[in-house]
Parts: C-alpha cells; structure tokens; sequence
C-alpha cells in the first residue's frame, strides 16, 4: 500500500484549517459522514428558526400584510443581491425564482428570441438531463435543432447558426470544469448568447460571471448553498441584456405594474422581468439562512479547500484501493468542482453499503460512485475516515449482499 494519511494528521489538517469555524453554522448529525452537499446541503443551523419566524409571526400574526411589512414582494432580488460575491455578479444581475429547469426555459427561450434567424442550440452529450429535455422541448417548440456534441467538440460546434450555447460549468458526473471565458469569448465571436447551469459550481467554487462575460446563467439553491430540498432556484441576467431580453413565461409578478391589475402586457425594467408568478416565500426564507452561512468567507477560500478536500480523497482511495475502482474525474484538482467521482462494476451496492456505515455519497447510472466535499464543513477527518471505510467495503466485499442492491426511487 502506498503512503497514506493517518487519521491523526487529518485532524491536525482540521485544526489549523481557516474555515472550520463555517461547520458549526450547520446541523450535521453525529457519527455521519455527509458527502452528498452536491446533491442537497445539510441544514443551516438557523434555517429552523427563520422558517418559524416567518410562518409563526409574519404569516401567522401580520398575515397579508406582510407583503409590505416584511417586504415579502422584494424577497427575490434583495435574497438574489446576497448570491453578488459568491458568483461574482452584481447585485441587480441576480433573481431568486422558481426551478432550476423553469428558469433554464425562460432564459434559453429568450436568448434564442432574441437571435432570430439562427436555427441551432449546441449543448454537450451527457449534460444534466433536465438541460437537455428543456433544451429540445424549445427546439421542438420553435423548429430549431439541438447540437449536441461532446465536450471537446462544444468550441467547434459554435458557429453563425448557433443562437445559445448552454452549458452545465460543473460536469454533474466527472465534476469536470469548462472553461467559461473561452466559451463565452467563442459565443460571441459568432454572434450568439450563452446560459449556464451552476448547479453544481455556485457555493463551491470560485466564479466571475461578469469578468468572464457571461450572459446569462441558472443555479440551484439545494445543493451548495444550502437552501433545503426543493429550494428555489436563481437567474443571471448580464446587465446590458435586462431590457434586450424578454421572458417567455409572462405572468403578473413580471409586470411593470402587477398590482396595475390591466389586461395588457408590460414587462417591468430589469431583472425584474424574469419573475413570473407568486414568490414562495417559506422557501426563501430557508434559502435565505442557507446562502447566509457564507457570510465572511471568501469564495477563493472555498475553492482552495475544495481542491484539497477532493485531491486527499483521490490520493487516499487510490492509495489504499486503487485496484478496486478507477477515478473518473479529472486527476487535476483545478480542473474538476467540488465532487470526486469513482467507477465500479457494483457502485450502486457499494454505495448503499457506504451509507449503512455512515457515510452518504450518490450513485449515478451507470456505475458512478459520487463524493461530493462541501467546503464550509467537510472536514480532512471525514475524508480519511471515508477512504478507509470504503478500503474495508470493497476489500471485504461487505457490498455483495442482497439488501444493497435494492434498488431505490431516489439514488
């Protein structure tokens, strides 16, 4: 076995590490170790108490009136103006509204209305699905093609017939990184827009959505901003684009005057427009406290222990069990997000085994382990406690049982 991390060195890792304060921002329960904050972030110590805040004495005691009040009606853009440094935006650039896949519709359906002519959007193979989906619903919709190619084909693919190029930053898979100024620099070179998914990059790693010129662009607000399951979703709008582009979706909460109450259409000024209905106000409350847990850290620092975090773990399961799976991430920490990713013929019952044990990961199709390192509290500790959990598992095939290859709904 090769040279590896004792679980000692690890927590004098943790000891000096500048961001170990940020853990106690969370509830995080005991004898868990939790690597999944990519696909749904632990909770904010207090999320609980503004979601009762909000129920209990605004909804519950001021009732309507709370719109005003407690200026409920501009909770998505003064919530979104808290996302500015963590994606590198300015404040009136950012909207929290709706899913993530709602808001993709509206953005990749307004940047191609406002490319008329061009008759292609080029995405990538393999991209998150709903990107897809969403992405051929409008070009059946609108009788426009979809371009998908492979990822290092996405640069030559851009040409005078593309109106928008839409891409997921962070590979949900790989955790593979695009390079976003390339791509935004070879969008415009031929005229066209681009919008990206952030999913799986915002809260996790460092982004300059202005000084890379980017357009427009999604995000979750469940996974590393942990906003709660099923928590809204934001929107980037460049702000030379606010009154360029117009939102498919109209509805009354886009109006330039919503409580006006008129029959006519007027889209309001700015990223305004991009709201459509009613906002979900129990929700912003909890994406709220979930975007506040980064109050004070700097997103270079969180990245900086992404890559830390993740290239320990490479080390360490390669070290101790290299044999038994293959790394499909990228080797170079600087080029992958905040997740590892390891291939094994039995993933599934090998990550179901992992859990049993205490230490939560996801599976994807086909035979994909993920790891995913949230930087404001994964811990070095977790980490080597992980890859030595998942050395015993596959060593002694402690997955080869029948109640770990039981298939769930959710994987």
């Amino acid at each position: 076995m090769a040279w590896t991390v004792t679980l000692e060195e690890a927590q004098q890792l943790d000891a000096v590490d500048p961001l170990a304060f940020a853990r106690e921002r969370f509830r995080l329960p005991e004898d868990t170790i939790y690597l999944d904050g990519n696909s749904l972030g632990a909770l904010p110590k207090a999320a609980p108490g503004a979601l009762a805040q909000t129920a209990e004495r605004q909804w519950g005691e001021d009732l309507i009136a709370s719109w005003n009040k407690h200026a409920w009606i501009d909770w998505p853009t003064r919530i979104a103006a808290t996302l500015a440094p963590i994606v590198g935006a300015k404040p009136n650039e950012l909207l929290i509204a709706d899913s993530t896949s709602v808001c993709l519709f509206k953005l990749l359906a307004a940047a191609v209305r406002a490319r008329p002519g061009r008759k292609t959007i080029v995405s990538q193979q393999a991209n998150f699905p709903t990107d897809l989906y969403v992405a051929q619903g409008i070009c059946d919709m609108l009788r426009l093609e979809l371009k998908a190619v492979r990822a290092r084909e996405v640069l030559d693919a851009i040409d005078g017939e593309t109106a928008v190029a839409t891409l997921s930053h962070v590979d949900y898979r790989s955790a593979a990184i695009y390079d976003m100024a390339a791509v935004n620099e070879a969008a415009h070179a031929a005229g066209a827009l681009t919008v990206w998914d952030l999913s799986h990059s915002a809260g996790a790693v460092e982004l300059d959505l202005d000084g890379s010129g980017c357009d427009l662009a999604v995000g979750c607000g469940y996974k590393y901003l942990n906003g709660g399951p099923g928590a809204p979703a934001f929107i980037y709008v460049a702000e030379g684009l606010h009154n360029e582009l117009t939102n498919p979706l109209q509805g009354w909460m886009g109006h330039a005057e919503p409580f006006a109450f008129v029959d006519d259409y007027r889209p309001a000024e700015a990223i305004n427009r991009f709201l459509t209905g009613t906002p979900s106000i129990l929700a912003m409350a909890a994406l709220a406290a979930g975007i506040d847990t980064f109050d004070g850290i700097s997103m270079a620092a969180v990245q900086a222990k992404s890559c830390k975090l993740s290239q320990l773990f490479v080390d360490e399961v390669e070290a101790r069990c290299g044999s038994e799976v293959r790394l499909a991430s990228p080797p170079d920490p600087g080029r992958r997000g905040s997740h590892v990713v390891f291939a094994h013929p039995e993933s599934y019952a090998v990550m179901q085994a992992l859990i049993a044990r205490g230490v939560i990961g996801d599976f994807r199709a086909p035979d994909l382990m993920r790891f995913g390192f949230t930087p404001l509290y994964t811990r070095y500790a977790d980490v080597v406690r992980a890859a030595e959990i998942l050395t015993g598992i596959l060593e002694s095939r402690e997955w080869d049982e029948p109640r770990f290859r039981t298939r769930a709904k959710v994987t």
